[in-house]
């Protein structure tokens, strides 16, 4: 294994000498799906909670179908479905965008990220405390500083255990990125297993990295978690 590494690491790391590769890909397509997703799912979640229907009931539709389908399958209907169909030809934007694998594989990450979030805020939002809320308006809050500055706080607080699951778990669906023939971590460990047939040590280096990644997650939230969640601990007398 250490002559593999010693030959293949800038591969697996960064670089394979003419494009970005392995780790550089991987955590590229994290860190996008799951900004861009948390973006969309914050006034997703609000519109996901509200009482009126006609806000509620497309956002609820989204993350039905998202959730409720395979993200391997919502990543072939981008990256060859949409495709084949002749109004992405006539159309030149969608015609170069629907033509990029990472562009297509960004896409699903990033709306099947949302879907998941948007539930998660959306359930932290609704169990947001009654008596917090009667406070705020006997302040005289208005609906905009109800949300801003009482509700959304405390419920992507308190939604953060369930949210750094969901991004350990994007990190995992970032695998499906080499089926798109996206140069990620997988995508380099097949190649390294093609010309080497050392397939143990090829897969073994991959499933590390991945490791290594899951654990920094963990530490950087679990940090959070103390930080932001301190005030749900109970108060010694």
């Amino acid at each position: 294994m250490i002559e593999l590494i010693r030959q293949y690491w800038p591969n697996y790391l960064y670089t394979d000498g003419f494009n970005y590769n392995g780790l550089v890909i991987t955590l590229w397509l994290l860190v996008v799906s799951v900004g861009l997703g948390f973006a969309l799912a914050v006034p997703l979640a609000i519109a996901r909670a509200s009482r009126n229907r006609y806000l509620s009931g497309p956002v609820w539709l989204y993350t039905y179908v998202f959730r409720g389908t395979p993200l391997y399958v919502q990543l072939l209907l981008f990256y060859t479905g949409l495709y084949s169909l002749h109004f992405i030809h006539e159309h030149e934007m969608l015609n170069s965008f629907f033509r990029n694998a990472m562009y297509c594989t960004l896409l699903a990450f990033t709306l099947n990220e949302c879907a998941y979030a948007t539930e998660i805020f959306a359930g932290a939002i609704k169990e947001t405390s009654h008596g917090e809320i009667e406070a705020a308006l006997a302040y005289g809050m208005s609906k905009y500083k109800l949300y801003t500055r009482i509700i959304l706080p405390s419920a992507l607080r308190r939604s953060l255990p369930s949210y750094s699951n969901e991004v350990i778990l994007m990190l995992h669906a970032t695998t499906l990125a080499f089926t798109a023939t996206v140069p990620d971590i997988l995508k380099v460990a097949r190649d390294v297993n093609s010309a080497t047939y050392a397939t143990f040590q090829a897969y073994g280096i991959a499933a590390i990295l991945y490791a290594a990644i899951v654990f920094s997650l963990i530490w950087g939230f679990r940090k959070m978690e103390i930080r932001l969640l301190a005030y749900l601990k109970p108060q010694g007398h």
